[in-house]
Order: C-alpha cells, then sequence, then structure tokens
C-alpha cells in the first residue's frame, strides 16, 4: 500500500455507507465490510454506483501538461498558489491534510507540499490515468479516484484547505469537509489567459463574467478572504503551444486539420499572456 494512503485512510469516508475507512493489507475497508482494493498503481478507487458523467483527462492531456508544467510555464500561478494556502502552514506543526480537486497531474499539490514539509496531501480526480499519475507526484500526496459531484469521500471537517485549480467544483462538499478555520483556493483563468492563441487556433474561451459567477456559485458557503492577479508573458514555443493547446478542454475541440495548418504557421516563438485569479474563501 502507498504509505501516504495508510496515513490518511482514517479521514477517508466510505463511498457507500460514509464510515471511516482504515487500511488493511492491500485495500481500505470500513466497519460495514465494504471493501476497496488498492491499485497497483498506489491509488484507490471510491467510485461506486453508475457510471459517471464528468469527463476525465485522457492520457495524451495529462501527458501534454505535465510536459508544459515541467517546463515551468506555471510556476509563478504556483507559487501564487502555495502563498494563498498558506506556506507557513508547519509553523504550528502538523496540520490537517490538504486536498487538491480535480488534481490532475499533482503539479500544484506537490508544489504546496514541497513548501509544506510536515503536511500530507490527497489528489481526488474522477479519470484514472490522473490518479495513476497522482500516485507517483508526491510521496506524502495519496491518490483517491472519485466524482467530486457525487461527493467527497472525506469524512466531515477533515482538512484544512482544499484546492480547486482550473477544475470543476462542489461548494457544499468543499465547505462540509473543511474543518472550522479552513480554506478554499480556487485558481480560475481571465478571459486574457492565452488570449493570443484562442483566435488563431480554436481554443475554448474564457467567460469575461466567470470570476463574478465563481463568487454567485460559493455564496450560501464561503465568503471571501484573499485574492491576487497573476498576469505575465510567457515565450513559449510550437511544441510548448501544442502543449498548452493539448492540455485543456480545448483538446476535445477542433479535430480537423485547421488546428495543425495554425499551429505550423507560428512564428518559432510566440509571446502569450498566462492570466489567472487565485482567490481564497473561508467557509461560512
Amino acid at each position: 500500500m502507498h504509505p501516504a494512503l495508510a496515513d490518511v485512510a482514517a479521514l477517508l469516508a466510505c463511498p457507500e455507507c460514509g464510515l471511516e475507512l482504515e487500511a488493511a493489507d492491500r485495500a481500505l475497508r470500513c466497519g460495514s465490510g465494504h471493501s476497496f482494493d488498492i491499485a497497483k498503481q498506489g491509488y484507490v478507487s471510491l467510485l461506486t454506483g453508475s457510471s459517471t458523467k464528468m469527463t476525465g483527462d485522457t492520457p495524451a492531456m495529462l501527458d501534454a501538461r505535465a510536459a508544459f508544467q515541467g517546463a515551468g510555464h506555471f510556476a509563478p500561478i504556483a507559487r501564487a498558489v502555495v502563498g494563498a494556502i498558506g506556506a507557513t502552514l508547519d509553523d504550528a506543526g502538523p496540520v490537517a491534510p490538504i486536498v487538491e480537486v480535480g488534481a490532475g497531474t499533482g503539479y500544484y499539490l506537490t508544489a504546496i507540499l514541497d513548501a509544506a514539509p510536515e503536511s500530507r496531501g490527497i489528489a481526488v480526480d474522477v479519470a484514472k490515468p490522473a490518479a495513476r499519475r497522482c500516485a507517483r507526484a508526491h510521496p506524502r500526496a495519496a491518490s483517491v479516484l472519485a466524482d467530486a459531484w457525487r461527493g467527497l469521500p472525506l469524512r466531515t471537517r477533515t482538512v484544512s484547505r482544499v484546492l480547486a485549480a482550473f477544475a470543476p467544483r462542489n461548494p457544499a462538499e468543499v465547505a462540509r469537509v473543511l474543518e472550522p478555520g479552513g480554506r478554499f483556493v480556487v485558481v480560475t483563468p481571465t478571459s486574457g489567459h492565452l488570449g493570443e492563441l484562442v483566435g488563431r487556433l480554436g481554443m475554448v474561451t474564457v467567460d469575461p463574467d466567470k470570476q463574478q459567477r465563481l463568487t454567485e456559485s460559493l455564496a450560501g458557503h464561503f465568503s471571501p478572504m484573499d485574492r491576487v492577479s497573476v498576469e505575465y508573458p510567457m515565450t513559449l514555443s510550437r511544441t510548448d503551444v501544442a502543449h498548452v493547446v493539448g492540455m485543456g478542454p480545448s483538446a476535445f475541440h477542433a479535430a480537423d486539420g485547421s488546428r495543425s495548418d495554425a499551429l505550423d504557421s507560428l512564428d518559432e516563438d510566440t509571446e502569450v499572456t498566462a492570466s489567472v485569479v487565485v482567490a481564497a474563501y473561508r467557509p461560512i
């Protein structure tokens, strides 16, 4: 069993009955006898019932994202996330785990755990390829396959921080699992994010009212704390541009040769704007 899973097992909730889970050999089990095997790749699946309607990342999308993130292009965003989460968490000693919902590659959770060496993390994603990747993202990160829209498989008030970076959110569930004094950090793109590429490559556009809609969706569960705008230029090669297009929702669009032709028409290096908002909220 992955050591990180064993460390957080008691904080996980059985998706069948809600009871606490405990580590046993190569599985997690609850007091009612429900059992969930640990995959050989190191993650546990807590998906139950009929197939989820959520569309998860494909292996190709995750490969593209890992390559782009690994090149350091989103490092300023990762630093802002660490600041919003609270890089000094360890000053008060070990804290309740930090959860990233829609963790993907585990890039942001890894940055947080590197900054907080006494903390533990839980990466939650609905896609098996992401769960496999997150299981090896960081030695203190446990990987859980789950659909956040059905409910987070976590006991009530057991985690200190929840992060959703470029990922869907379930405000009611996040509010339920956060301990008193906890914090919810959300990273969302602005309408200017990757703006130089959107029109030329037929990428998915960002609603200019996205921040307002986010605030409205969290109302009743959270009140705003801090909000930081992160905007900077990136110099991207054609390969970098192909990765940034292939790692997000735009990967599902423009399947014909038009995008390939547009990529070929780009200069060898293109200056592209990264523009996001990193906002922190507290449960009401």
